[in-house]
C-alpha cells in the first residue's frame, strides 16, 4: 500500500454561529493494550445532518465510532483518551453513567440483531427496563418508531410474531426502531447495510434521510456511493486518523488531501 503522510490533514472549520454542535471530539485516542488504534482524533458533528466515516477496512472509522457511545469499555484493555463533549459534557469521564448516556446515543450495528422476542417486545425492551410500563405509552411507542423506521405498514398486524422471523432489511429497520424508541439524540450506525441486498440497503438509506429531520446520525460505511448518496459530511479515516473532513459534496469532488483523492477514485492502495 501507498505511504501517505499521517501530518497531512484537513478538517473542515465549523461556524458557530449557523451550525450546531450535537457531539464534539477532543484529541480522541483508543489503545488495545499497548497498540494505539486512534490517534488524536478531533471532530465536530453537526446536528441533524447525516455525517459518513468511510476509509480502508483497519482504518480506525468504527473504533473511533464505538468511542462515541464507550461501546469500547466492553473491550477487555481498552481504553480511550481525550474529551467527547456531549451537551457541555464530557462521557468520555469515568464519573458518567454510561447506561443513562446510551439512552441519548443510540446504536445499529452491521449485522441486524433483533431479540428472540416479539416485535412489540423488542421496541419496548429497553423503556420497559427503565420503568415505563404504561400500556397506552407503550403502545405508541411501538407505533411510531416502527412509522419512522418504514416499518409499521408491514408488520402492525403482527406486533406479536418473533422480529426473527422478519427479512434482513425489515430486521435490521426494527434495530432502527428498537433503537430510536430511547428517543436519542444521536444515531450511530456501523455499516447498518452491508449485510442486506440493494432493494433493502435502499430502504434503510431512505430511512435514514427521513430521520435526519430528528436525529443526527453519524454512520460508517465501506459503501462509497451510500456516503455519496445520503450524507452532508464525510471524515476520511486512514491508519487510525482523520485525514480529511468536509462536506460530502467537497469530499468526492474536490478533495483536499491526496490520499483521499486516491480513497474515492478508486487508485487507493
Amino acid at each position: 500500500m501507498q505511504n501517505y503522510s499521517l501530518d497531512d490533514i484537513y478538517i473542515r472549520d465549523f461556524d458557530p454561529a449557523t451550525e450546531e454542535i450535537a457531539i464534539d471530539t477532543k484529541n480522541i485516542r483508543v489503545f488495545y493494550g499497548d497498540k494505539e488504534a486512534i490517534h488524536d482524533v478531533s471532530l465536530p458533528f453537526e446536528r441533524y445532518k447525516i455525517t459518513a466515516l468511510i476509509g480502508a477496512s483497519g482504518s480506525g472509522k468504527s473504533t473511533f465510532l464505538r468511542s462515541l457511545n464507550r461501546m469500547n469499555d466492553n473491550i477487555e484493555g481498552s481504553r480511550v483518551t481525550g474529551q467527547i463533549m456531549y451537551r457541555d459534557i464530557d462521557i468520555n469521564a469515568k464519573n458518567v453513567d454510561v447506561y443513562e448516556m446510551r439512552k441519548h446515543i443510540g446504536m445499529v450495528f452491521q449485522r441486524p440483531n433483533p431479540f428472540a422476542k416479539s416485535i412489540y417486545d423488542n421496541i419496548t425492551f429497553a423503556p420497559r427496563r427503565f420503568g415505563e410500563h404504561r400500556k397506552a405509552v407503550l403502545d405508541e411507542l411501538v407505533e411510531t418508531s416502527l412509522k419512522q423506521a418504514a416499518l409499521w405498514d408491514q408488520v402492525k398486524d403482527d406486533l406479536h410474531q418473533s422480529g426473527l422471523a422478519l427479512s434482513g432489511g425489515q430486521q435490521q429497520r426494527l434495530c432502527i426502531a428498537r433503537a430510536i424508541a430511547m428517543k436519542p439524540d444521536v444515531l450511530l450506525m456501523d455499516e447498518p447495510a452491508s449485510a442486506l441486498d440493494p432493494i433493502s440497503t435502499s430502504t434503510v438509506e431512505d430511512t435514514l434521510l427521513a430521520l435526519k429531520d430528528q436525529y443526527t446520525i453519524i454512520i460508517v460505511t465501506h459503501n462509497m456511493q451510500q456516503a455519496a448518496r445520503i450524507s452532508d459530511y464525510t471524515a476520511f479515516f486512514y491508519g487510525g486518523k482523520a485525514l480529511e473532513y468536509d462536506e460530502t459534496r467537497k469530499i468526492f469532488t474536490r478533495p483536499k488531501i491526496k490520499a483521499t483523492d486516491d480513497y474515492v477514485s478508486g487508485h487507493f492502495g
